[in-house]
């Protein structure tokens, strides 16, 4: 196990992305120190620890940064495979190398269709159609339950990862309570996203229970309380431009 202070993670408490760093490390049980970031202005470790992209999360394990969630989770999985006492850490990338391309193609599915509409959702400065968006996002969501019901059929699995989470169920997991706070924001908190998809549905509370998820994931109204904070920054600054 990796001590506090080889580890840090610089971040944001609301980030999906970040979220999906924390799980990461809670399933290898890696301490680590986790760093909150200013949202403006940026600090300087992380302009030093991410000049590409200037943006969290970034993991520093030994004063060496690694960013980008999907690559920061592959970079956990190989360096804490092992452990100095049993049972071995569970693994967050499939073994067989089709099942891993399979958990990679699916949360780039999340990234690229899923997150965009949601996160429009989320920091909205207008309301615009949002019921129209809203029916788009269920939309996105729906082959996911396509694919979780293949993976149940396969066995007693209730997760993407089959009988524990894997990186599919992180990478969805990290959005699930964007999906509540929207729900709650837009639709009376009637559950809307996974309405149906019932093995999503079952699914999102399997997940938010489990022991490495259910201490970092961020409570609904901070989330919804967020967005509307962060939606009026956003109107001002356009409107001084």
């Amino acid at each position: 196990m990796a001590a506090a202070d080889d580890v840090k993670l610089l971040g944001t408490w609301w980030s999906p992305f970040v979220l999906r760093a924390r799980i990461a490390l809670n399933l290898k049980s890696v301490e680590y120190e986790f760093i909150e970031e200013p949202m403006f202005p940026k600090s300087e470790l992380l302009l030093k620890s991410n000049p590409a992209y200037k943006k969290v999360p970034v993991l520093i394990h030994n004063r060496r940064p690694i960013s980008e969630s999907a690559v920061i989770a592959q970079y956990i999985d190989d360096v804490w495979s092992s452990s100095s006492s049993p049972p071995p850490p569970p693994s967050i990338f499939p073994s067989d190398p089709y099942h891993r391309a399979t958990a990679l193609f699916w949360s780039r599915y999340i990234d690229d269709q899923i997150f965009p509409i949601l996160h429009g959702l989320c920091f909205a400065t207008h309301e615009g159609d949002k019921k129209e968006e809203m029916k788009k996002l269920v939309e996105m969501i729906s082959p996911l339950e396509d694919v979780l019901l293949l993976i149940k059929r396969k066995g007693n699995n209730k997760f993407f990862g089959g009988e524990r989470i894997g990186w599919l169920d992180i990478a969805l997991g990290s959005l699930v309570g964007w999906f509540k706070a929207v729900e709650a924001a837009c639709n009376g908190g009637v559950e809307l996203f996974f309405e149906g998809s019932p093995s999503l549905s079952r699914w999102s509370e399997d997940f938010a229970a489990e022991d490495a998820v259910r201490g970092v994931l961020p409570p609904t109204e901070e989330l919804v309380e967020f967005a509307k904070g962060f939606s009026e920054i956003l109107k001002g600054a356009r409107k001084s431009n």
